[in-house]
């Protein structure tokens, strides 16, 4: 059931409440973040208090120059700060979780245990790790949080500066990987309906931009890539570069271009002791479960997942173990 169809649901929460957190996962993309954006203005217009709780340290560029445009504009806090935005009647509060609903993924895990009331607003696949004991509004045939958002925008006539327009359409560009992936006439509409706000496909390219250097170094990984049944491509980093999220997405994406390609998996480092995997699927071949046996989570056409204190080596292998079981099935 779409977002619109469970309005009532989430309306019902809102009116409830006085005090609104939205909390998306762990290393925000553009599509986290500008869904918790799209959706604070809509709060605003309601006149709720809404706070978006942000516990990265680091972000990925794209997000990074949101933050910094909007600077002041938004209410960000970190999560260790939460008590003093509370409301001292625990009915009042609501936490609102975009763009995942697993709760090993999103930014704060003990804030699901702090904040009774919550609400979950996600385009990914539900699995074991759902998050229990909420309003759910899960759509997994949207292409985006972003897409999501947009809907509920067009739905309220709200007023949305050209800025925030921008950085919904930058969502929703880069989950459907410009458009071919998880692309349906209501994506196209959305993307339409947010240019008539303003938005700049101009200025979504700029959030999109990549660094050269990086973009150089994404492309070692294209050197050494493994095919299994001529259909999965499979490449790794080496353990001596440690790679952004993103980059892992990117170089997936890239694989997904080449002849008989299904699906694809990367593995590199994205942190001193942290390997990830980046996985994306032309929607024949279930990545999902795959990344979910292994911990992480996604959906049809892209998931990730990721492991502290191993090695790459480590990674691979239980990767492959589970490619191979499914592949047997």
């Amino acid at each position: 059931m779409g977002i619109i169809d469970k309005r009532r649901e989430l309306n019902r929460s809102i009116r409830k409440s006085k005090n609104i957190f939205l909390m998306a996962h762990k290393d925000l993309d553009l599509d986290a973040l500008g869904s918790c954006i799209g959706l604070s203005t809509i709060l605003g217009q309601k006149k709720k208090d809404c706070y978006i709780i942000i516990d990265d340290k680091n972000h990925e560029l794209g997000v990074e120059k949101v933050l910094r445009e909007l600077e002041g504009c938004i209410k960000i806090i970190r999560s260790e700060d939460i008590s003093r935005y509370l409301h001292p009647n625990a009915q009042k509060n609501l936490l609102i979780i975009l763009d995942t609903n697993k709760d090993e993924l999103v930014q704060s895990k003990d804030l699901l245990k702090k904040i009774e009331r919550k609400v979950v607003i996600d385009h990914h696949d539900i699995s074991k790790s759902t998050i229990k004991n909420a309003v759910t509004i899960i759509d997994n045939e949207v292409s985006s949080a972003c897409e999501m958002i947009t809907q509920l925008i067009e739905f309220y006539d709200v007023e949305l500066e050209p800025y925030y327009a921008t950085v919904l359409l930058s969502g929703i560009v880069l989950d459907t990987n410009n458009f071919t992936l998880k692309t349906t006439a209501e994506t196209f509409y959305a993307a339409y309906y947010l240019t008539s706000l303003g938005a700049s496909a101009k200025k979504v390219q700029y959030l999109l931009k990549q660094d050269i250097m990086e973009y150089t170094e994404r492309q070692k990984l294209l050197a050494d890539i493994e095919t299994i049944n001529h259909r999965i491509a499979f490449t790794k980093a080496t353990p001596y570069t440690i790679y952004r999220r993103e980059d892992l997405a990117k170089v997936a994406d890239t694989l997904l271009f080449f002849n008989n390609i299904e699906a694809s998996f990367v593995i590199g480092k994205i942190g001193k002791d942290t390997v990830g995997i980046s996985a994306r699927s032309l929607g024949n071949y279930n990545i999902s479960k795959i990344l979910e046996k292994l911990g992480g989570g996604g959906d049809t056409y892209n998931g990730a997942a990721k492991f502290e204190k191993t090695t790459i080596s480590k990674v691979e292998q239980m990767l492959k173990k589970e490619i191979e079981a499914q592949e047997g099935e």
